[in-house]
């Protein structure tokens, strides 16, 4: 019997300016991708130019953030907090009129289903948390030149995060990236995907009908159950081409979907 280490989380504070925004449950890799990947989604930063410092201490379990201006604190707590279905009990200050207010994907780059599947497959072959201890998620940008980058975390928002965070470190405009992730594609991670620019984000698992409206309203190709042949097609936003062959055992396209 093959046996797999478990997957970790610890409780991690995070303090902005001083401020103890909160305590999150994460996995120790890339924290400071997670962090600035955090407070872009929440809208604490626009860019990665916000943040003066950040100092991770692992022993103690805090992330300490210097933005170059205050916040105001009682203008982001006042708002009322949505309890999202994640991993977790994740919270977004994003609400839909919040969402509908984000710039609509206008990005032109096409690519063929089973281009994704391919790199569905490399981006599971190269998760080495998950291969290691099982229970993790992932999250993977592809580039224009199909080279890719994976984050890992116990929580799939969480992931996800992570390697927005890494885009903005790295200065990585959307509009030639591909997002992939291994969790399910819920109201928040669209929100999350919308908020840095994505055009394309696929999962190997579902996608729920709000994230498919918000999608559609924001032109962003959502495609799900990536995996094998297998694919679902959620939006037609002319961004991805079916060229694989169905797999009869499987509805590729979601009613209603069109």
């Amino acid at each position: 019997m093959n046996r797999k280490g478990c997957p970790e989380e610890y409780p991690i504070t995070l303090m902005i300016n001083g401020f103890e925004i909160a305590v999150f449950q994460l996995t120790k890799y890339n924290l400071e991708d997670w962090t600035y990947g955090y407070l872009f989604s929440e809208g604490f930063i626009q860019d990665a130019s916000d943040i003066g410092s950040i100092v991770v201490n692992e022993e103690v379990g805090s992330i300490s953030v210097s933005l170059h201006s205050d916040f105001d604190e009682e203008q982001v707590f006042s708002k009322k907090k949505h309890y999202t279905a994640g991993c977790g009990r994740g919270v977004t200050f994003f609400s839909m009129t919040d969402v509908k207010n984000f710039e609509k994907i206008t990005a032109d780059q096409t690519y063929t289903l089973s281009y994704l599947l391919k790199k569905r497959s490399e981006f599971a072959q190269n998760s080495s948390l998950y291969l290691e201890t099982g229970g993790m998620h992932g999250a993977c940008i592809v580039k224009e030149d199909g080279t890719m980058e994976i984050r890992e975390d116990i929580g799939r928002h969480n992931a996800v995060d992570k390697i927005i965070g890494f885009c903005l470190r790295n200065r990585l405009q959307p509009e030639r990236l591909i997002l992939l992730t291994t969790g399910r594609v819920s109201y928040e991670m669209l929100s999350k995907a919308a908020k840095f620019g994505f055009p394309v984000i696929a999962s190997r698992t579902a996608a729920t009908k709000q994230a498919v409206q918000l999608a559609k309203y924001l032109n962003i190709e959502v495609i799900g159950y990536l995996r094998g042949k297998m694919a679902m097609i959620y939006t037609r936003a002319g961004r991805v081409e079916d060229d694989v062959t169905p797999d009869p055992a499987f509805e590729r396209v979601f009613e209603g979907g069109n």
